[in-house]
């Protein structure tokens, strides 16, 4: 078996891993260490949790430990997707070095820039930093990339997929392509991102000690097949069944990672929690960067009990002894559910993923077992059962409901009797017009009898009126008025004859 001290590391260094406890290299370490000591290219590729961060820290550190640094120049450089990898980056290196007399520089963001120029102006033998932050100290004219030695990128498949590639091709033609030795490691390797590697790595020593996308075999993984009974209670359900399955592991659950794919959704499962009486915190890109290392230090410590992250947290992060991963959400890339899931089960200690899947994440899942070519086993959710057993006590209301809705049925025949009533009388109201239409041809003969009192010169005048009248309840009959063919009884366009023999009287006096 192959031990540290068959690498041709540095004494101090062999000293270093001896007091922090190793004896023995993972596959990773102990394939990718001699190829970089040699000073070739490395493209390593392993699962998350093997030890790829010391894979490229050990023989770093052993090969800046001849020579000395210069203002603004450093010596080597590494790069890293998130503050939180750059950070622990340093930790490693501060680890293993601590008997050597080299310097280093942290760049990342949400810090002052004061103390970074001050750093990179007394020189630093290893520069750490994040893509956006390093390029903002050379636009101000701090730093000189040409005697970079050594350049790392770790997490290369993130740093060349998530927007970063013209970056890195940026930084890359800051170096010395001649002098420079580059190693990439990553736990997931895409054809097509392997291609762009090729460009900035020469005659690569190729690593690969586990099939791409692979995650330990000491993770017990479950995906619970999750459906909001509506489409606004959806959230809230998947809070609940989170909180179920939490609570579900009882003990068991010493900590635990839950990812959510929005920083949103971060704040919201996290101040869930708190509401329910969990120790948790949200950890996102949005937060200060003091404020994110406090809590990634109390979560460390054990003071923190859940932490709810976006993929802020899922790269890179060696939070030691996690026991539990929880996905809120199906990650949106597969390549991510490997990361994520790998902050369990590290250094040969179980684990177990838990993943809530609602029906439009169903696509991604099956991206997912695409890729890590196997099924992830469906659990039960624990809030079906208790849903049919409400189900069950609520039978016995239903049959209730249905009685009520039998006797509603025949109120409403009784109310439906009146109706039928006042049909009847209609109809005895159209039996009754006949003798009305009897009054009206009496009122009519009374009507003529008058017109027979009046003096002859008026009869034209009332023949006239009495054709305008015609005409006018014809059409009225016809138009479908509201005489209905009946004749008008009163006064109507009749002109009584005593007030035509008034007129009469008048004119002749």
């Amino acid at each position: 078996m192959t031990k540290f001290s068959d690498l041709n590391l540095n004494p101090k260094v062999l000293k270093a891993i001896d007091e922090a406890g190793y004896e023995t290299p993972t596959p990773i370490q102990a394939e990718a260490i001699p190829p970089a000591l040699e000073g070739r290219d490395v493209l390593g590729i392993a699962q998350t949790g093997t030890g790829k961060t010391a894979s490229f820290t050990l023989p770093m550190i052993t090969l800046l430990a001849r020579g000395r640094a210069r203002a603004r120049m450093p010596r080597s450089l590494v790069l890293c997707p998130t503050r939180e990898l750059a950070a622990q980056v340093a930790e490693n290196f501060d680890t293993y070095a601590k008997h050597l007399k080299l310097t280093k520089a942290l760049l990342i963001g949400g810090v002052s820039f004061k103390e970074q120029d001050a750093a990179i102006d007394r020189g630093v033998d290893v520069l750490i930093a994040t893509p956006g932050r390093l390029l903002d100290h050379f636009e101000r004219g701090k730093l000189i990339l040409s005697d970079v030695k050594v350049m790392v990128v770790d997490e290369a498949d993130r740093m060349l997929d998530m927007g970063f590639i013209p970056d890195i091709e940026r930084i890359f033609g800051m170096t010395n392509p001649l002098t420079r030795q580059t190693l990439f490691f990553s736990a997931t390797m895409a054809p097509e991102i392997e291609r762009i590697t090729n460009t900035f790595l020469s005659a690569p020593a190729r690593i690969e000690v586990a099939r791409q996308a692979t995650a330990s075999e000491n993770i017990e993984q479950g995906v619970v097949m999750f459906k909001g009974s509506r489409r606004d209670r959806e959230g809230s359900e998947k809070r609940k069944l989170l909180r179920t399955l939490i609570d579900g592991e009882g003990e068991k659950c010493t900590n635990a990672i839950i990812f959510c794919n929005r920083k949103m959704d971060v704040d919201v499962v996290a101040k869930s929690l708190k509401k329910y009486g969990h120790n948790a915190a949200p950890i996102h890109g949005d937060l200060d960067q003091s404020q994110r290392t406090k809590t990634l230090d109390s979560f460390r410590e054990g003071e923190l009990r859940i932490l709810v992250a976006s993929d802020v947290a899922a790269r890179g992060l060696d939070v030691p002894s996690v026991s539990h991963v929880f996905n809120f959400d199906v990650p949106s890339h597969a390549e991510d559910y490997v990361h994520r899931i790998g902050r369990t089960g590290r250094a040969g200690r179980d684990g177990k993923a838990v993943m809530i899947c609602v029906p439009k994440d169903e696509k991604n899942l099956a991206d997912i077992e695409r890729l890590v070519q196997r099924e992830i086993p469906r659990l039960e959710n624990p809030l079906k059962s208790a849903k049919e057993e409400a189900a069950k006590d609520s039978g016995k209301d239903g049959a209730e409901e249905k009685k009520y809705t039998t006797r509603t049925r025949r109120s409403s025949a009784k109310t439906s009797e009146p109706r039928k009533a006042a049909d009847e009388t209609a109809d005895s109201t159209k039996d009754r017009q006949p003798k009305t239409e009897e009054r009206q041809a009496k009122t009519e003969e009374r009507q003529t009898k008058s017109e027979d009192r009046r003096p002859k010169s008026n009869d034209n005048r009332s023949r006239s009126s009495d054709n305008r009248s015609n005409s006018r309840s014809s059409s009225n009959r016809s138009r479908g008025g509201r005489d209905n063919g009946k004749s008008v009884v009163g006064l109507g366009d009749h002109l009584p004859s005593f007030i035509a023999l008034s007129f009469e009287e008048r004119r002749a006096s």
